[in-house]
């Protein structure tokens, strides 16, 4: 961390680069250096519009979008990947570690000098989104590493700071919470903020963010505890500050804010599915203009994405590959193709109307649309793949294909965007997934959720899907688990989106367990491909079959990845810290494990 006291303001705020349409619309000085800057309320509002640019971006997909886990039926040397079968070791460098501190650093200098700010203009609001942004990073952080160094304001050489401890997680959190707080006071309602300027963090962006830091945070705490955090003197940061009883008021508070949100946020469900053919939650992901999509839909129509990184196609585009990327890296797993619920809401094992795997389009029958919109081939998108679609010859063809992320025809005559051109919006929160975490939070209070409850929340996101709505007599009469339930809707939900998967099988204490398991592909057994060398070369995968469950009972199938390879443990429950910091600050200790 001492390298960080030589960042200029921003690089001076990498002068604000990306300056897309009207959201970042001020022209700096020519010169400008720390002394003299942060004067003026433009200076305040051109800073904490910066503040943007450190959120992910689509650069960050491997993070991002959950390379690498059990739900993925890819496999590679990826920084992910290797991360997922326990076999992370400390580097180096990080530069997410790097990258935050810059950021935080940043944020430190403008929130010193609004404390000496003495204009007539009111600065509220820019003081306010960047607290926001210092939770945002301090959050990642926590997530990714654990505890770790609190700073709250500039470093200059010889400060103590640089030479001090790692903060526990639970310390930590407090001034993300506390942040919060500030950024919820501070900032304009979502109907307050002007079309111009949409994209920018909302009180309701702070509060729905809020809830996620408490909901994560409620949980970790109850079902990993203190077993991550070391004892501070040989290793990890140590347990300073928590506190069993915050379990519940974090939960509560968490149900307040993700209520208060879903009742006055004004947002809505992005569902078009009468004019897109049932495919709502494909073209939600890809939207830009009216010609992304078959509707004629623009971001105009879009009120579910609440706080997310903002794209727009002439000020500034992805510039990295982004179809390409999620075409191949998030194909499914087997287990994740099995979890789709059928349309009469109940598991396949137990429906009716799953049709097994005999013919390659029979498990696509009678299922939650979500499964079309994802997991069709993204140039014939939405169309079942027929028996002879898929030909499983190796080279990372396990059976099924993504689309989800991917622009519309990408790689045909009619692509609506070249490679690294892709515009939309990467989500970062939106309303599908408030109403999970209320749902969940209610759950993890009280252990049930009434019919009303679920109605409000759960419900909405499965009628999207096509799904009938959970009541607890439809639990009861089926044998059904609601945690079970809650959880599965996450997973589907929110797949390949916000580092989601990782950092819920964690915070749930079960991430041993399911990226431990063997990686399944196609079922093979009683299948068109079973003696079928024109559609199955069983020769092109090295780890072959194996018996597995499936919606039909044990069947074989090709393993992706053996569980032989995959040993993730508790020490993988966070990242190791970076060991040229550690070399630069001999008080900051390693992880637990590293």
């Amino acid at each position: 961390m001492r390298k960080l006291i030589y960042i200029i303001l921003p690089c001076v705020m990498l002068f604000f680069a990306s300056c897309e349409d009207e959201f970042i619309d001020l022209d700096p000085p020519a010169s400008i250096t720390e002394q003299v800057y942060y004067n003026e309320a433009e200076h305040f509002l051109t800073g904490s519009n910066s503040f943007y640019n450190n959120l992910l971006g689509w650069g960050d997909q491997g993070i991002y979008a959950d390379h690498g886990s059990d739900l993925v039926g890819y496999s590679e040397d990826s920084e992910m990947q290797i991360y997922s079968r326990g076999d992370t070791q400390a580097p180096e460098t990080d530069g997410y570690y790097a990258s935050a501190y810059q950021a935080i650093r940043d944020m430190n200098l403008l929130l010193q000098r609004a404390e000496a700010y003495e204009g007539e203009d009111n600065i509220g609001e820019y003081v306010a989104a960047t607290k926001f942004h210092r939770a945002w990073q301090y959050f990642f952080l926590v997530q990714r590493f654990g505890g770790v160094t609190l700073v709250t304001r500039p470093l200059d050489v010889g400060d103590e700071e640089l030479n001090a401890p790692r903060n526990s997680r639970y310390e930590v959190i407090a001034q993300v919470l506390a942040d919060l707080d500030d950024a919820i006071a501070g900032l304009p309602t979502e109907q307050n903020i002007s079309s111009g300027d949409k994209g920018k963090i909302s009180k309701w962006a702070a509060m729905a963010f809020k809830a996620e830091v408490l909901l994560h945070e409620a949980t970790w705490m109850k079902y990993v505890d203190t077993a991550t955090d070391g004892d501070g003197i040989a290793s990890g940061a140590g347990s300073a500050g928590f506190d069993a009883s915050n379990i519940t008021a974090y939960l509560q508070e968490a149900v307040t804010l993700s209520k208060t949100v879903m009742d006055q946020g004004g947002f809505e469900l992005w569902n078009y599915n009468d004019v897109l053919d049932n495919l709502s939650s494909n073209f939600l992901f890809n939207l830009e203009d009216g010609g992304s999509n078959p509707g004629g839909l623009d971001k105009a129509t879009n009120k579910e994405y609440i706080f997310y990184s903002k794209y727009d196609f002439t000020f500034k585009q992805a510039n990295t590959l982004v179809s390409h990327v999620f075409e191949g890296r998030v194909k499914p797993s087997r287990k994740m193709i099995d979890m789709f619920l059928c349309v009469d809401g109940l598991p396949i094992d137990q429906s009716p109307q799953f049709e097994g795997y005999t013919e390659t389009q029979d498990e696509f029958q009678n299922r939650d649309f979500r499964m079309r919109a994802y997991f069709t081939y993204h140039k014939t998108l939405g169309q079942i793949p027929q028996t002879g679609d898929e030909v499983l010859n190796g080279t990372n063809s396990f059976g099924y294909r993504n689309s989800k992320f991917m622009s519309w025809n990408w790689g045909t005559d009619l692509a609506y965007r070249a490679t690294t051109t892709e515009s939309y919006d990467m989500p970062l929160i939106r309303l599908a997934e408030v109403y999970l975490m209320y749902a969940e939070a209610l759950y993890e209070l009280n252990g049930t959720l009434t019919d009303d409850q679920m109605n409000e929340s759960i419900n909405l996101v499965k009628a999207r899907a096509g799904l009938p709505p959970l009541t607890n007599s439809f639990l009861a009469a089926n044998n059904l688990d609601l945690e079970t339930e809650i959880r599965r809707e996450r997973t589907i939900e929110l797949y390949a989106e916000g580092a989601t998967r990782f950092n819920d099988l964690k915070r749930w204490g079960i991430a041993e367990e399911e990226l431990g398991e063997t990686i399944y592909g196609a079922v093979i057994e009683g299948t068109v491909y079973e003696g079928n060398p024109d559609l199955y070369d069983a020769s092109a995968y090295g780890f072959g079959e194996e018996t597995t469950t499936t919606g039909v009972g044990n069947r074989r199938c090709i393993v992706v990845q053996p569980s032989s390879i995959r040993n993730f443990s508790i020490k993988n429950y966070l990242f190791p810290i970076p060991t040229s910091q550690i070399g630069l600050n001999s008080s900051l200790l390693q992880n637990p494990g590293y």
